[in-house]
């Protein structure tokens, strides 16, 4: 009987804790046995094609979508790891470390968690015994790596999120009024404007009775975080079972608890089915479904990677944020590019192009070097400086698709996406990017030996090695 790729094991398991199934409940409707179920979970057992069907057909998606395995950006993490240094002396190929996040994708990540510790050890000096004594915080890498396994989709929270904004909305036909009168009527919170000290957006009481939103906050901005502090309360019991079963390292609860409670103020703003639908008229068209929700640029795209529920999904996006010296802050990846986990982008990348031109979107064909073409939008965004000589943070936000789905954004106009001649070669980073003759190079490949050719001198040092 022919069989399927046996790398999606992780996906049914996310779909199955996503709905609160057990594993019991879900192998009697598929006709198997608990212990194969969970043994086809853990990549242990290939799965027949009607018995992926029948899974598909159970969950409600699409066969080929839930065929799609998750090793691309385990493979892309570990090939940076293996990129470092510490395997200069290694013999370890790309096709080795493939193999590996194909076969054993369960160490291959404990291997990346692994590597994270060290990382911070090394970094924090000479003399440390243990991962507390460096001061080393595991959170934020581990909250990436839990939105990601998710897919940065909580049915819980949108169920959540739609019977609260219905309440809302018959509170009042302004949506920042309801929320108002939902806070004080639900949980005896006043939300309210403050002075609040530079640097604070809100800030909640000593005796939890008034929420201030500091009164220099764009009024997008200042909903949004009061809609964040709705999350908290209204979905608390959701987020610690989130918590609980997505395994996540001592320090990491709290972070993920902030980002599970900005997941719901998004989706409180920006309901599923009006946002798709707005998704779907406008063509992706950012600026034109802020307006439509009174949300920032940001948000919107946020907001972008989160649709995907079964039978009514989005385009497969990424998104990336990094400020002006290119450390990464958020990261995020459905369309099947690698964002690295450790180091900066390629400097080739349009999300570090937008710094050039602020205000403006930035759009690019972006070519691996493994051949596949991704369609690539980026904005640089300024954040703060609403009060005099107050800082200003400079960001850049990157979202993308496949190219098979650029057409489906209206940024693609004009644009011949079909012409392998538009795209721009792009690396996951200098360290395990094998373009020998990027002029833009900072290190070598880590597979290759510095042998400089003294008789002629190159524009970049790296450039031909």
């Amino acid at each position: 009987m022919q069989e399927t790729d046996p790398r999606i094991g992780g996906k049914i398991q996310r779909l199955r804790r996503q709905g609160r199934i057990s594993q019991a409940q879900l192998a009697g409707s598929l006709g198997i046995s608990a212990s194969y179920l969970n043994l086809i979970e853990h990549n242990r057992r290939r799965m027949t094609v009607p018995l992926l069907l029948k899974t598909a057909s159970y969950f409600g998606v699409d066969a080929g979508e839930l065929a799609e395995n998750d090793d691309s950006r385990l493979a892309g993490d570990l090939m940076e790891l293996f990129g470092d240094d510490l395997f200069a002396d290694s013999e370890v190929t790309n096709q080795d470390v493939r193999d590996l996040a194909t076969s054993n994708p369960q160490i291959g990540r404990a291997i990346v968690h692994l590597f994270d510790r060290f990382r911070a050890l090394r970094g924090a000096g000479t003399g440390v015994t243990s991962a507390a004594e460096a001061g080393y915080h595991v959170a934020t890498d581990a909250v990436s790596d839990f939105l990601q396994l998710n897919s940065n989709h909580f049915p819980s929270l949108e169920a959540q999120a739609e019977r609260i904004r219905a309440e809302i909305d018959q509170l009042s036909d302004s949506f920042e009024q309801g929320l108002k009168l939902y806070l004080f009527n639900v949980f005896g919170l006043q939300w309210r404007p403050g002075a609040l000290p530079l640097g604070l957006a809100g800030r909640l009481s000593k005796d939890h009775e008034i929420f201030e939103t500091a009164d220099v906050l764009p009024p997008e901005t200042a909903i949004f975080a009061a809609s964040h502090r709705l999350g908290l309360l209204a979905t608390a019991r959701e987020i610690d079972w989130l918590i609980e079963v997505g395994s996540l390292p001592a320090d990491a609860p709290a972070l993920a608890r902030h980002a599970l409670a900005a997941y719901f103020a998004g989706a409180l703003i920006m309901p599923y089915e009006p946002f798709l639908r707005a998704c779907k008229e406008t063509r992706y068209d950012i600026d034109r479904i802020a307006r439509r929700f009174n949300s920032s640029f940001e948000q919107v795209c946020h907001r972008m990677t989160t649709l995907q529920r079964p039978g009514l999904s989005g385009i497969p996006l990424h998104l990336i944020r990094t400020d002006i010296a290119g450390n990464i802050s958020k990261r995020f990846s459905l369309s099947g590019i690698h964002i690295p986990r450790h180091s900066g982008a390629c400097p080739r990348w349009n999300v570090y192009a937008a710094f050039l031109h602020p205000g403006q979107i930035n759009v690019q064909v972006s070519q691996m070097p493994e051949g596949q073409r991704y369609f690539c939008i980026a904005k640089s965004l300024t954040k703060g400086g609403h009060r005099h000589n107050a800082p200003r943070r400079y960001l850049s936000i990157g979202l993308g698709c496949h190219i098979s789905h650029a057409q489906d954004m209206v940024y693609s106009d004009g644009i011949d996406v079909s012409n392998p001649a538009q795209a721009v070669p792009i690396g996951v980073g200098c360290r395990i990017c094998p373009r020998l003759d990027c002029g833009q190079r900072a290190h070598p490949p880590a597979e290759h030996r510095l042998q400089l050719n003294e008789d002629e001198q190159a524009e970049s040092l790296y450039s031909r090695i």
